[in-house]
């Protein structure tokens, strides 16, 4: 079985070649997803360098000589060869693990240090506490920008409030098959008293019945499908395979899983009827459902579900390295080991059928968060009969035979059928007539239409015609539905959600072209170019100037109008609500001992940190949502006085380093984007005139035409290494959690392909 080669190891032996800043330290893409209150713009160089020696101030970084392990282009003559035609010849593959260990060192060692301090300790408050603290360490280290989040945006619906889970984390509010959908668009006075039940009869298993009811009193009519838009095609059909968003939320439709959240946000048994857990935490032993099917597409039964299915869904799911198996490493007994090639006998993998309807897990200690975790497709079942007759192998890597490959080669145990797929149109979902829960399903059929972005009025017709069932209103269509008089009545504000979508920045770029296709969302950067973006973007100082010279409202704006241009901007990675202290926890910060008290929230602690290492960064407002404190709603990075400073210490650090930044030799930044939407065309020139207005034309932002939305997807989200990744910023991604912890953030930068997202900046 073929592992990672890991070199871990050299991030410890590695000395840190400079000494960081003083006190410093889940895979969604664009899509839009009408029915569920989303609307989602939803996871190098020759040269490698490092942060220069620093000790911050509130404004910037000391400078101090630079280290002669850097990386240096004094004496080097200009390379002006097209760096699309020869960059390749500047690096390898069999050097680039090493490479990247180097360059996370230096980029996010510190980080790196304080989570690992965060994952040592038991206590669930200090534990929480210190990861806002390493989550401070991150942002600070400038290799990202938060953006915006789900939602937040206005919309126009038949879909209720309710029809999904409001749960932040895993994949259950891609669930449809429970969603309360009208015939008529709903008209805001009815939407909001219906969210005020929601509110009121959460926990009580009553909402539904009580929303169809009132709906049906004020004379409208519930119908059994859904009809809605979706914008990227499925990349495979197995869902053990893969962490992307844009698959997921067509695959969870097709199979359930051990528990599910309802829309009252309660954990029900699904395929598990019952669950206990052992006194030390460590044993989760599930009852499996009897009288449970596998069908194939036809709805012809292949095989029955027993706890076995769950044993091959997860070896499978290691087998693949589709981007899930990091969730159960460290937290499922032997799962590290199998996952790394030290062993290649599942056997020794905690996780047991006991008999045909038992299931057991064996954790590596207690993880209060485990049950979280199993609304994620990690924990998916797999027909062990099924995909083995599809030619499908266990232990031989990513051998999976025909499994995956189309609708008509998986098997199903949920409430939808996959009928027809056509790419870059439609898919249609059938009610699956084996379904074991049919009986109290509401959705018998769902139609799902392509929608590329392109006609940026064409969701807000397709919804009035009922070709779709909800539209979210960009600034186009909003003024059309003012004009109209739909907006009064109909217009909402949805609600936001846990996605995080960032600005990445990548510190390692290698690619120039697009890995699928050489001709897509090419540079016309040459090798010189690559070469000085590349050492600028290794300097702390460099991506802090970047990251606070963006007018992000201006950029959310060209989507959201100028009303609700703040509503879903997001300014943390982890939002500051996810968690609060359970208990009083004192924890250090820059050597003063210092007390948070129970309630306190994960994004009050994270701005300590933020503020005591000096950075005029915002990352909370306490004052938010009636004094709950919010990370949400403002703009707490964009700051061009400050982005001035941050980039005067970085033009005298790097002119050490032969790397002149001036207005006659700019630093050029790549940003492709989507050239056949006139949203993502705007918002990618609010970013260039934010940024070069900031920066004083000192750093320019070269807009590379992606005139596909596939092209812009394969240059900064379908990659899965970061030396594939096409670009010096990306704003097409973000993560989502997986469960119900700040680890399913923090995780995701995790150096040695541990991090899903840290392919994001150019590593690993």
């Amino acid at each position: 079985m073929k592992k990672y080669n890991r070199v871990i190891a050299l991030l410890a032996a590695t000395s840190m070649t400079a000494t960081l800043m003083a006190g410093c330290g889940n895979d969604a893409s664009t899509s839009t997803t009408t029915q569920t209150d989303t609307t989602t713009t939803a996871e190098s160089t020759e040269a490698t360098s490092t942060e220069t020696a620093t000790t911050e101030t509130s404004e910037a970084a000391e400078t101090t000589e630079v280290d002669a392990n850097l990386p240096s282009l004094v004496g080097v003559e200009p390379d002006t060869r097209l760096a699309a035609d020869a960059y390749s010849e500047l690096w390898d593959t069999d050097s680039y693990q090493t490479e990247s260990a180097e360059v996370y060192q230096r980029i996010l060692g510190e980080y790196y240090e304080a989570y690992q301090k965060a994952l040592a300790v038991d206590n669930i408050s200090e534990r929480y506490a210190l990861m806002a603290v390493a989550e401070a360490k991150m942002l600070e280290s400038g290799v990202f920008i938060p953006l915006t989040t789900r939602g937040g945006n206005y919309a126009i619906r038949r879909t209720l409030p309710g029809s999904v889970t409001g749960t932040l984390w895993g994949n259950d509010d891609y669930r449809l098959h429970n969603a309360l959908i009208t015939t008529e668009l709903v008209d805001k006075d009815t939407y909001t008293e219906l969210k005020t039940k929601l509110n009121e009869l959460k926990g009580t298993g009553t909402y539904q019945k009580e929303a169809k009811a009132y709906v049906t009193a004020q004379g409208y009519t519930l119908k059994d499908t859904v009809n809605t838009g979706y914008t990227s095609d499925p990349k495979t059909w197995d869902v053990l395979a893969t962490s992307r968003a844009a698959d997921s939320e067509v695959l969870v439709n097709l199979y359930d899983g051990l528990t599910e959240y309802d829309v009252e946000d309660v954990q029900q048994p699904a395929l598990a009827e019952s669950w206990e857990v052992s006194d030390d935490g460590l044993k989760y032993t599930f009852k499996i459902r009897e009288g449970v099917k596998w069908v194939d597409s036809q709805g012809r039964e292949v095989a029955d579900l027993t706890a076995d299915d769950f044993v091959a869904g997860m070896q499978h799911m290691m087998d693949a390295m589709g981007g899930l198996e990091y969730l159960v490493n460290g937290v499922i007994t032997g799962a590290s080991a199998y996952i790394d090639g030290e062993t290649t006998d599942f056997g020794d993998v905690g996780v047991k059928a006991v008999d045909d309807y038992t299931l057991e897990y064996t954790l590596e200690q207690p993880t209060p968060y485990f049950m979280t975790m199993l609304s994620y497709g990690v924990f998916a079942p797999l027909s062990r009969t099924y995909y083995e007759g599809q030619g499908g192998q266990f232990g031989q890597g990513t051998s999976a035979g025909n499994y995956g490959t189309d609708p008509d080669h998986i098997a199903y145990c949920g409430p939808f059928l996959i009928t027809s797929h056509t790419e870059k149109n439609s898919i249609i979902f059938k009610a699956n007539p084996s379904y074991w829960n049919k009986d109290n399903q509401e959705i018998k059929a769902m139609t799902w239409v392509f929608e590329d972005g392109s006609d940026v009025t064409k969701t807000y017709t397709d919804c009035l015609a009922g070709t779709i069932d909800s539209a979210a209103l960009n600034t186009s269509t909003i003024e059309t539905a003012k004009s109209d008089g739909n907006f009064d009545k109909y217009a909402v504000v949805t609600v936001t959600d846990a996605t995080t979508f960032c600005g990445f920045l990548n510190t390692n770029r290698k690619a120039f072209v697009n890995f699928n296709d050489s001709t897509t969302a090419k540079s016309e950067k040459t090798v010189w170019d690559g070469q000085r973006t590349s050492i600028a973007m290794q300097n702390q100082n460099f991506r802090l100037a970047i990251v606070t010279s963006l007018d992000r409202a201006s950029y959310n704006a060209q989507s959201m109008g100028e009303e609700l241009k703040l509503n879903n901007l997001r300014n943390s990675y982890t939002p500051g609500t996810f968690v609060s202290l359970p208990e009083d926890v004192t924890i250090d910060i820059n050597g003063t001992a210092t007390t948070f008290a129970a309630g306190t929230r994960f994004g009050e602690i994270e701005q300590a940190q933020i503020d005591a290492d000096g950075i005029k960064v915002k990352v909370w407002d306490a004052t938010a949502d009636d004094g709950v404190g919010s990370s949400d709603g403002f703009d707490g990075w964009y700051n061009p006085t400050v982005a001035k400073e941050f980039l005067s210490k970085a033009t005298e650090e790097l002119a050490k380093q032969g790397v002149e930044i001036s207005k006659d030799q700019p630093i050029q930044i790549d940003l492709p984007y989507f050239s056949g939407s006139e949203t993502y065309t705007n918002r990618a020139n609010a970013l260039k005139q934010s940024l070069e207005s900031s920066l004083d034309g000192s750093v320019v932002i070269n807009l590379i035409k992606c005139e596909a939305a596939d092209d812009w997807y394969y240059a900064g989200y379908y990659p899965d290494y970061g030396y594939e990744m096409n670009a010096d910023m990306m704003d097409v991604s973000g993560w989502g959690p997986d469960y119900g912890d700040p680890q399913t953030y923090l995780d995701t930068m995790l150096p040695d392909y541990a991090g899903y997202m840290v392919k994001s900046l150019g590593v690993f």
